[in-house]
């Protein structure tokens, strides 16, 4: 199972069971001109009157929900939300000035989506028109068949990306990555490796050295971290499974020496040459899969969001759930990165954005941002 769609099922099964949003607060009878006043008193330097962000970042209100406007206020006087400006301004606020600035900021037109809200090209199609150099060396799918270079195809997203900078830091070995690599920025990295992640792992025959039936109960100790059969369920650790042979060689005997791994240097610096051989034959020819599904990733979490963003959703749900079709880019870019990196309180957003690369945040946030607002 991959390790994303495995995520996100566990987390949309607990928001069934609980793990909801703050459910919505009963909005009390409003006065939306009342609302306007305050608007013009304490929010309009960066909201404006019109409800539209002044500045990139900086959200619209315009035709935002009613429930999740007064929430978003609560938590910023409760100390849930942190923005100097806005605690300062929720502090002193009453319940009925929540509402009435709630209800005036709901009453606006919607701010019309920006006409060209940024790049939309896919991290996929990205990372494969920037992963043609790399096929030179591991195999135009990311299947090698150079002894000695790494097979990329099927292996995690997030493990490529931490090699990368592994390399980038000297950590690693390679005139030939140290060279290439610092050309590249940190969304690139992540589109390529989202792009090998999702090519399929070629089936590989029994190498030239060692024994396949041998290496197995060698690798008991291996599968605590790289999985069954070397298909490892963690993003962090590399999948084993239809690794190139020699690589997986040369890896393990680069932890008795250079390669900053202290678990794995206190086991393999004991390993015989000869067991080393026969490990890396068994791991070689075990059957892997695709890490993700890059081609169809943005378009299958946008689905998932609208299980609450949408009208209906969260209507029924009713819970605090803020429009977000058409909304400042930048301002989806930055909550959504707070969300995951756990810098804005919300259980089920920290969890549900957590496997997201910044790449993936990017081009969900530029698609909402290009929807028009309703």
């Amino acid at each position: 199972m991959r390790r994303l769609a495995w995520l996100l099922s566990i987390l949309l099964a607990g928001c069934m069971q609980g793990e909801q949003p703050p459910a919505a607060p009963k909005v009390a009878k409003s006065d939306a001109a009342a609302g306007k006043a305050l608007a013009e008193r304490d929010c309009k330097g960066c909201h404006g009157t019109d409800g539209k962000g002044i500045a990139p970042a900086i959200p619209h209100l315009a035709a935002q929900r009613e429930s999740y406007l007064v929430a978003a206020l609560q938590a910023y006087k409760a100390g849930k939300r942190n923005h100097a400006a806005l605690k300062d301004i929720a502090a002193h606020m009453t319940d009925a000035d929540m509402r009435n600035l709630a209800a005036f900021y709901a009453s606006l037109p919607p701010v019309a989506a920006a006409a060209k809200a940024g790049e939309q090209l896919s991290p996929y199609a990205h990372g494969k028109a920037l992963a043609a150099p790399c096929g030179k060396c591991h195999g135009a799918d990311g299947n090698s068949q150079t002894a000695g270079i790494p097979s990329l195809a099927g292996q995690h997203p997030e493990y490529l990306v931490t090699a990368a900078q592994e390399y980038l830091n000297r950590e690693r070995k390679s005139a030939t990555m140290h060279n290439v690599l610092p050309s590249l920025k940190r969304r690139d990295l992540e589109s390529i490796a989202l792009y090998f992640a999702s090519q399929q792992p070629a089936q590989r025959k029994a190498p030239g050295f060692g024994d396949p039936k041998a290496g197995e109960p060698l690798t008991a100790v291996c599968g605590g971290c790289h999985g069954a059969y070397g298909v490892s369920l963690d993003g962090g650790t590399p999948t084993l499974a239809g690794q190139e042979p020699k690589y997986l060689v040369d890896a393990i005997k680069a932890y008795r020496t250079t390669r900053s791994r202290e678990s794995m240097r206190e086991y393999v610096r004991g390993l015989p040459d000869k067991d080393i051989d026969n490990i890396a034959a068994f791991y070689s020819v075990q059957p892997s899969r695709p890490a993700e599904r890059g081609e169809t990733l943005v378009q299958e979490l946008m689905e998932k969001c609208e299980r609450c963003h949408s009208a209906a959703a969260a209507e029924a749900a009713s819970v605090a759930v803020p429009k977000i079709a058409g909304q400042d880019r930048d301002y989806l870019i930055m909550a959504l990165r707070a969300y995951r990196d756990d810098r804005r309180e919300s259980t089920t957003m920290h969890r549900m954005s957590l496997p997201y690369s910044d790449s993936i945040i990017d081009s969900l946030a530029t698609s909402y941002a290009a929807q028009p607002a309703k």
